[in-house]
């Protein structure tokens, strides 16, 4: 349905409708004392708001962020993956991690983040150069935006489809089988065949997944970590997950987030390998370093994924208000350090 109002006044009342969701959502946690299973099950049964969201949110990706805020982001997801897989950037990280590793054993330090090699193998393991179409999961995919690069053989899934080329699924009660050990082109054909709904899909079978503006949906920390969890089930060695999460402040307000997620993360069994910060959105890219997930310590665990409104209503949830000049982050305690290398019309960032 065409939209007769002004474009801003319909972008604030698709936006009011998006965080109305996200605080309803808050507000029935703290309601039901923290039980995120209740408040998620009655979610996932009404319809009526389910359907409203998803139109919300279709509405503002295709009509408001097309020219700008959507192109920046699924832009970045697809530079990020061509850098990695295509670009040399795997190959640089391994490297690295090879060279970290010989350090610390040199100099009888434990070392840290090590890559996971010992039950690796073709299946399981993404080996450069990658053949075919890179494997891509977009979860909360509203209308499904990396249909539109060859490179990826992309399955959108949502737990309210806006469009027929996204799957309905409730990736947190997601079913998550057994790896299918089978030629690369065997999986493809299993993605292309995938029935609605999608109700499991096997381990070790993409290679990236994305979450863009997934997390923030959530109101429980909790949520947010089985998502991270189930990327890393579902992701081969070597993969990535890209997170998009929407931040209108200032690049330093919430600098002690960015970090609390970097540490919860990897203690997943990634490791980050990508930051950015722009006038709305944090980027954030990580590697599947570990086969099996570390069993988490009190010190880091779902907590560590926080976001503000968890604390406080008053710390407003934008969906893209203007309200700072566009910047890249320049703090050194949160961004890693990157080194630039020419590639044709490309940028390319690796972690060093």
């Amino acid at each position: 349905m065409a939209c007769t109002c002004s474009q801003e006044g319909c972008q604030q009342r698709t936006s009011e409708v998006v965080k109305g969701v996200h605080a309803k959502l808050r507000k029935k946690l703290k309601e039901a004392d923290g039980d995120f299973q209740k408040i998620w099950a009655e979610h996932c049964h009404d319809e009526a708001s389910l359907g409203e969201y998803a139109y919300a949110m279709q509405h503002l990706a295709v009509d408001h962020w097309s020219t700008k805020h959507q192109d920046d982001r699924i832009k970045w997801c697809y530079r990020t993956c061509m850098n990695y897989f295509k670009y040399g950037g795997m190959e640089k990280a391994l490297a690295k991690d090879r060279r970290r590793q010989e350090h610390e054993l040199c100099n009888g330090i434990e070392p840290k983040n090590v890559f996971d090699v010992e039950q690796s193998n073709k299946y399981n393991t993404i080996c450069s150069p990658v053949s075919g179409q890179l494997r891509l999961l977009d979860v909360g995919s509203c209308f499904n935006p990396f249909l539109d690069y060859k490179e990826f053989l992309s399955v959108g899934i949502d737990l309210s489809p806006a469009v027929e080329t996204v799957y309905r699924c409730d990736f947190l009660n997601l079913q998550i089988q057994e790896p299918l050990q089978v030629a690369s082109d065997t999986v493809e054909t299993y993605m292309r065949t995938l029935k609605n709904p999608v109700e499991r899909l096997p381990k070790e079978s993409f290679h990236i997944v994305v979450f863009s503006l997934l997390l923030s949906y959530f109101p429980s920390p909790y949520q947010r970590w089985i998502c991270c969890q189930k990327a890393h089930e579902l992701l081969q060695l070597n993969g990535l997950l890209l997170i998009v999460t929407p931040d209108s402040s200032h690049q330093n307000k919430h600098a002690e987030m960015v970090k609390s997620w970097k540490e919860g993360i990897e203690a997943i069994g990634f490791t980050r390998c990508k930051y950015e910060k722009d006038t709305h959105l944090h980027y954030m890219a990580f590697r599947k370093v570990k086969l099996k997930q570390p069993r988490y310590t009190l010190d880091v665990g779902p907590d560590n994924l926080y976001i503000p409104q968890d604390f406080s209503e008053d710390d407003d949830e934008s969906v893209f208000c203007d309200s700072f000049a566009r910047s890249k982050i320049s703090d050194q305690d949160l961004s890693e350090t990157f080194t630039e290398l020419p590639g044709g019309d490309e940028e390319e960032w690796f972690l060093i």
